[in-house]
């Protein structure tokens, strides 16, 4: 009796995985976001009344009503900081904004209240979405474990109640919760929040096992060998807090030079005023000199010069897929020279596939034959390796022979009979007869960095197929051009074993690998990079990933299948899984920054020359004021020309070409 497996239901998932409760804080309960949206509302709303000549008493008050909403947290910020004498731009901003309503210019402070009270909520929204991820994370690990007593029988206690020296249980598709060593049982334990590993690892009696990872079909009686506040899920919740922390305050290219710009800006302006009353001047010319000073001089086409290029390369970057979080990871992204990339989930696709089936020649049985007798005996096994098998079978949409009696034995593999006969799948290091042939083929797949599986029937070795996470096809042209770019070859960091490390490795050209390394390792590996004064950029996708990509000058998260925390924790997300995005946005980001430097000078320019004409002779205000918005739309146009399509410029498609 025979079945079309593409007839039958997909196999369950390897044991059950509670996914975790997201905690995020809602935007709106942040008070910068709720005074940056009525602020905006307040604006839109008078924007229309003003520009259509309704009379000033009905768009007067809501324009009010916007520099109050929008206005009066950066004021107060810049009030205490100028208290702890360091000048502010949000204070100079909101300055200038009342100075231009002072002359009349009420629109145009109002707009800039706006810009600067929604750049303040998009922080306050990246900073608390942070904060949350972090929290997050300690749902991975158990709140309850199943402590042993010691006359027989458990108990349910808090995971943080666990001591050292402790026995606990650990039922299949539980999470293992504490650190400890197997004292008895066998199981697949799925330890990729840790390692990053793509498939569980085999644990028996004397293995390590992970807080948070979980546990396949078998039972484990597991000893505590750590504290819980000491856990490896514990320091990596303590790594990413301290990494967010610590990391330097990003600041923008113009920011660089802010105090110094916002001091003489302040100085020269009550000069204006000042000198001229000194010598006999009357008052209102000389503040309406100050004033015309104040709109000329003031920043707004610098502030534009830097983020109308920024965010069209975010907003280009955004439509192939890439999501930079904000402009200041836009601009950190064209400085990295060198480049930290995990394996699994990164340079692979992270889903174990068949990639070679090896039937024995005396067998009897060819390629499709052999995957057949394996899948069926797999087919109730909730195992990657054996979904890995049936999903090689549903491919080729292959008829299975019906299965009976079916049993696993964790760690080892499954047997089933098939047409009368026996057939074992499982690991050629458990299973008997891997001798000759058999043998010979599995040390040939294992030395290419492929898991081994190993058929028998009635006890004799059939056949062995070999099975490994795939390389994306992109990955050997994306190092190429990420090597072009940073001028070093990218370092591969990943908790996978030492041989599949360096076969990849070797497959996609990167000769520097860091192999069966834990969160903290990677972390480790990034500070030695950037102690030699490198601008390191990590590429990651798990939990594990989540340390190096906080402790990273900036950190990229592959989209799809990252976890949560990777993904909050990462500067910028690939979407789409497209490994070759990477060197692109990178490239796209130098370009942006030169722009940035173009408009600088426009500005600078602009700036120098109205200044220049208020001080030696009389500029007239509305002649001021055209000048210093005409140099805003200059510069503004300038940087949009980023979202051109030509703008895009796949390195690895042209190097393909």
């Amino acid at each position: 009796m025979s079945s079309v497996l593409d007839q039958r239901p997909a196999p369950a998932a390897a044991g059950p995985r509670p996914a975790p409760p997201r905690r995020r804080t809602r935007v709106l309960a942040l008070p910068e976001a709720r005074w940056a949206l009525a602020a905006l509302v307040l604006f839109l709303v008078a924007l229309p009344l003003n520009l259509l000549g309704a009379p000033a008493w009905a768009w007067g008050p809501l324009f009010a009503a916007t520099y109050i909403t929008g206005g009066w947290e950066p004021g107060w910020e810049g009030l205490k900081a100028l208290q702890a004498k360091t000048l502010d731009v949000d204070l100079l901003m909101v300055v200038a904004a009342l100075g231009a309503a002072a002359v009349g210019q009420v629109l145009d402070g109002a707009l800039l209240i706006v810009i600067f009270a929604t750049s303040g909520a998009l922080e306050a929204v990246a900073t608390a979405r942070t904060a949350d991820s972090v929290r997050g994370l300690l749902d991975l690990a158990p709140t309850t474990a199943a402590r042993l007593l010691p006359g027989g029988g458990e108990k349910t206690v808090a995971a943080e109640d666990l001591t050292v020296g402790d026995i606990i249980l650990v039922r299949p598709g539980e999470r293992v919760g504490a650190d400890g060593q197997v004292l008895d049982g066998a199981s697949d334990v799925d330890q990729a929040t840790i390692t990053g590993e793509p498939l569980p690892v085999a644990k028996r009696t004397g293995d390590e096992v992970f807080a948070g990872t979980v546990n396949g079909t078998g039972a484990l009686r597991v000893r505590v060998e750590r504290d819980p506040a000491d856990s490896v899920i514990a320091r990596i919740v303590k790594m990413v807090g301290e990494a967010s922390e610590t990391k330097a305050p990003t600041q923008l290219f113009i920011e660089k030079i802010e105090q110094r710009y916002s001091i003489c800006m302040v100085i020269a302006t009550l000069a204006v005023f000042a000198v001229p009353l000194a010598f006999g001047s009357a008052l209102q010319p000389a503040l309406l000199r100050a004033m015309t000073f104040m709109i000329v001089a003031s920043p707004c086409a610098v502030v534009l010069s830097t983020m109308p290029p920024l965010l069209s390369a975010i907003a280009n970057a955004g439509r192939h897929g890439v999501l930079a979080k904000s402009a200041v990871v836009m601009e950190r992204l064209g400085q990295v020279d060198a480049v930290a990339l995990d394996k699994t989930g990164t340079l692979t696709e992270g889903t174990p596939r068949v990639t070679e089936i090896r039937p024995l020649p005396a067998s009897g049985l060819d390629e499709d034959g052999l995957l057949a007798l394996a899948a069926a005996a797999e087919l109730p096994s909730e195992h990657p390796l054996a979904r890995a098998v049936v999903d090689a079978v549903r491919e080729r949409r292959l008829s299975l022979p019906e299965a009976l009696n079916f049993t696993s034995a964790p760690g080892q593999g499954v047997s089933a009979s098939v047409e009368g006969r026996t057939v074992q799948v499982g690991s050629p290091t458990r299973l008997p007869a891997t001798t000759g042939p058999a043998s010979a083929a599995v040390a040939e797949l294992e030395e290419t960095g492929q898991t081994a599986v190993l058929v028998l029937r009635d006890g004799s070795p059939v056949g062995v197929i070999g099975i490994a996470d795939r390389l994306r096809p992109d990955a050997a042209a994306t190092v190429t051009a990420l090597t072009e770019l940073t001028g070093r070859t990218p370092v591969l960091l990943t908790g996978d074993n030492e041989r599949a490390a360096r076969h990849l490795a070797a497959q996609v050209g990167i000769t520097d690998v860091r192999a069966g390394v834990l969160p903290q390792d990677k972390v480790a590996a990034v500070q030695e990079r950037e102690g030699q004064g490198r601008k390191v950029l990590v590429v990651g996708d798990g939990v594990n990933d989540a340390p190096a990509l906080a402790a990273a000058h900036t950190g990229i998260a592959m989209g799809k299948a990252g976890s949560d925390l990777a993904l909050e924790t990462a500067d910028a997300v690939v979407v789409r899984d497209e490994l070759a995005t990477i060197p692109t946005v990178v490239a796209l980001s130098r370009s942006a920054r030169r722009l940035v430097v173009q408009n600088l000078v426009i500005a600078g320019v602009f700036i120098t020359a109205l200044v220049a004409w208020d001080l030696l002779a009389t500029l007239p205000l509305p002649l001021g004021v055209a000048g210093h918005e005409g140099s805003t739309v200059i510069v503004g146009l300038n940087g949009l020309r980023l979202l051109r399509e030509t703008a895009w410029k796949n390195p690895v498609r042209r190097g393909a070409a």
